[in-house]
């Protein structure tokens, strides 16, 4: 069922008032002089309507779907879902570059790589190999990034293996395609925490890809298809009274709010409802007198605190920092810095590569000058881009959180 049309992101539009708000705030914008801005690229040329199909902004491109314009906008608008809308359809009727085609389909690749043996490991040969003799570069990627390698095994293996006590209270994992595929300790270490709040996790095998990095790139009747099929297994879950609950800020983003004003969905309405991210649950949990504060004590380590665009997008606050910092007691300081450039596939791609690390500056020379043990940040591809940046030591909060308790205490 479509939703009415005033609830449409495609019809804020209209809300606009030309206030450059979000330009003001636009971190591309003040990285890069040619990209005109958002309120050009998005609510304006949707209110033209353009009917030429080569009457497009010639900066659509530089839109990184960071959201600091949505959520700077004093009128509501939904600036970067108006932007990534002008692009799809500027690739409806034009080609996808083969790099492009490759950074949407992470997902497709790392089940490739999976099925053949030691796929994985030539895999991530290749791509070291392809960095130094600058076979990455004539792709048309930043040459200068290492690409994420993938995990020797992957999180929905791993978690075949691990060992649960099976409670009444149960929560659905949506593990994303960067934890499932390259970080997936992250999704090991969610499990301890619901463990030790006595929640049992389940998995789903037959989610797919959020679909955000399929938006970005163009490919936006892909990544519908991926929310239909999403969105169906979130309301069956949802009917056995099981919240779906991830660990990735941009999967969580995608599947609460950005299916909805994508695609104008009233189900995709309705089954945001039972999505939470990793801390927001965990503050519910609080908030209930149900979590458990059965934490080892201080650490004798300083920790700077990163929260990614896609989480402040969500107006949840930051109830990672707020957790580590009052419950469980680890001197954790808020950096406080703005976007960190990266985007998801953003600053993988050559031309974009100076943009994104110019973005980041102001985070960057935070952490230098912090005399931090480990930044933590909630977002994978912010933590790549701040290991590349700064080559400091990086976590997710959940890996910190669940070292916080006793059970997992190893120190």
């Amino acid at each position: 069922m479509k939703m009415e049309i005033e609830e449409r992101a495609r019809d804020s539009a209209d809300n606009c008032l030309a206030c450059t708000s979000c330009i003001a705030n636009c971190p591309i914008t003040e990285a890069e002089r040619k990209y005109k801005g958002p309120k050009f690229v998005g609510p304006a040329h949707n209110r033209m309507h353009f009917s030429d199909a080569n009457d497009v902004e010639n900066t659509l491109d530089f839109c990184s779907n960071c959201k600091n314009c949505d959520i700077t906008c004093p009128s509501g608008v939904s600036v970067s879902t108006l932007n990534m809308l002008e692009r799809a359809k500027y690739y409806r009727t034009h080609p996808h570059s083969q790099r492009d085609q490759m950074l949407a389909h992470g997902e497709d690749m790392a089940k490739k790589l999976d099925s053949i043996p030691l796929g994985k490991t030539f895999a991530n040969l290749g791509m070291s190999i392809g960095k130094a003799f600058g076979v990455l570069d004539m792709m048309g990627l930043a040459g200068k990034r290492d690409m994420p390698a993938y995990a020797p095994k992957y999180f929905m293996d791993m978690f075949k293996e691990i060992k649960q006590t099976s409670y009444p209270d149960k929560v659905v994992f949506f593990p994303g395609c960067y934890i499932n595929a390259n970080d997936p300790e992250v999704g090991v270490a969610f499990v301890k925490v619901m463990q030790a709040n006595h929640i049992e996790v389940l998995v789903d095998e037959n989610f797919v890809c959020c679909g955000s990095p399929l938006v970005v790139t163009g490919y936006l009747d892909e990544a519908e298809a991926n929310a239909h099929k999403n969105v169906d297994r979130i309301k069956y879950w949802q009917s056995k009274g099981y919240p779906v609950v991830a660990c990735c800020t941009s999967c969580s983003l995608m599947l609460k709010q950005e299916y909805a004003e994508l695609f104008s969905q009233q189900d995709m309405v309705d089954a945001a409802k039972n999505v939470y991210d990793a801390f927001e649950y965990l503050e519910i949990l609080e908030e209930q007198g149900k979590l458990s504060h059965d934490f080892a004590g201080k650490k004798d380590k300083k920790y700077l605190y990163h929260a990614p665009c896609h989480l402040r997008a969500q107006a949840i606050g930051l109830p990672a920092y707020k957790m580590l910092k009052d419950m469980v007691g680890i001197e954790i300081e808020n950096a406080d810095a703005g976007c960190c450039g990266m985007s998801g596939n953003y600053g993988f791609k050559k031309e974009k590569y100076e943009i994104s690390m110019k973005v980041g500056e102001e985070l960057f020379k935070k952490i230098k000058e912090s005399g931090a043990n480990e930044v933590v940040c909630d977002c994978g591809t912010c933590r790549m881009q701040i290991v590349h940046a700064t080559h400091a030591k990086v976590c997710h909060p959940i890996q910190l959180l669940a070292k916080a308790y006793k059970r997992f205490n190893k120190q």
